[in-house]
């Protein structure tokens, strides 16, 4: 689980190993994660964009950005929330993600709402 607020938007994730649509013996992992991204500030704030780190337990590192999420671009009133549930693979039994999502105001001002480490591991994975 992670959380962390950056102006007024929090970030908070939750993520769950898949069992039936992982395969270990072919070094195949899948994992679910939830986000839910809420405005308690004082502004609106619209996602435009996401950056995310993935990290496998052996340090491989993928960058995967884009814009969006889900297909979505959501602007977040003061008190507003957006959930998604996205997937992420990986060739091991553990990892972590992190990154970022490019937040706009409506006056044009930019900045980077924080989405803090959290793991992916499988019940028994031992790290």
């Amino acid at each position: 689980m992670s959380d962390a607020t950056t102006e007024g938007i929090h970030v908070h994730v939750e993520s769950e190993y898949v069992e039936e649509r992982s395969n270990p013996r072919d070094n195949y992992y899948f994992f679910a994660y939830r986000v839910t991204i809420s405005n308690v500030g004082d502004q609106p704030a619209q996602l435009i964009s996401r950056v995310w780190i993935i990290t496998d337990s052996q340090g491989d590192e993928e960058r995967v950005e884009g814009p969006g999420v889900v297909g979505e671009q959501p602007l977040l009133a003061p008190g507003q929330s957006f959930e998604y549930t996205s997937f992420c693979p990986l060739r091991t039994e553990f990892g972590t993600m992190h990154g970022t999502y490019r937040m706009v105001r409506p006056g044009g001002e930019s900045f980077d709402a924080v989405i803090a480490p959290f793991s992916l591991e499988t019940p028994n994975a031992v790290n």
